[in-house]
């Protein structure tokens, strides 16, 4: 029965998973010693050959609003027709996050796998921090701009790093809506 009620939980968990976007943020900080619990969930994902390609950068406070202005510059900078509430967008959600979590994945220097598992591992880490986040009542969402190719123009990464995105995290105060699934049946072909 235990074992059973451990799974609805899970289950239930998994299906409350949503993204909270930064405009739904409120101003409550979000405390090192979480983003430290939530990290560590991230760790635990599943790695073949056991690389464990994911990076993780920790931007808080200035340099929160430094990534904002970083990527409207470079934004203006680079798509032939800017627009400018987008430009400012790139300026706000940064600074409306309680932290944000710039996603890297460091290829094996060996290539011992497939570089696609080392992106699906990284992949892994972020859904196990998005369940965590969850399960502590901080909504967050992954980006994944374009413009995460120039990250090595904002920090430093090491040969073979890449910038995948960033994941936000916040409190939000909003009631955050059901999650929306066609049947799984439909997806699935059972082969005999």
């Amino acid at each position: 029965m235990r074992q059973e009620k451990k799974k609805q939980v899970i289950l239930d968990l998994i299906r409350n998973r949503r993204s909270v976007f930064p405009a739904q943020y409120n101003n409550k900080p979000i405390a090192k010693a979480d983003i430290e619990k939530i990290l560590e969930a991230a760790n635990w994902a599943p790695t073949h050959k056991k690389t464990e390609p994911w990076r993780f950068r920790v931007l808080q406070g200035e340099s929160q609003e430094k990534l904002g202005l970083f990527l409207s510059l470079k934004y203006l900078e680079n798509d032939p027709n800017p627009k400018e509430f987008k430009a400012k967008k790139l300026i706000e959600n940064p600074k409306r996050a309680g932290a944000i979590i710039a996603i890297c994945m460091q290829r094996d220097p060996a290539q011992s796998i497939p570089e696609w598992e080392e992106v699906a591992a990284t992949a892994m880490a972020v859904q196990n921090m998005w369940l965590c986040c969850t399960e502590m009542g901080i909504g967050c969402y992954w980006s994944s701009p374009g413009l995460v190719k120039h990250m090595n123009d904002f920090f430093e990464m090491n040969e073979g790093e890449a910038c995948l995105g960033f994941f936000y995290l916040g409190y939000s105060d909003e009631e955050i809506p059901e999650g929306q699934r066609s049947p799984i049946a439909d997806k699935v072909v059972w082969m005999d």
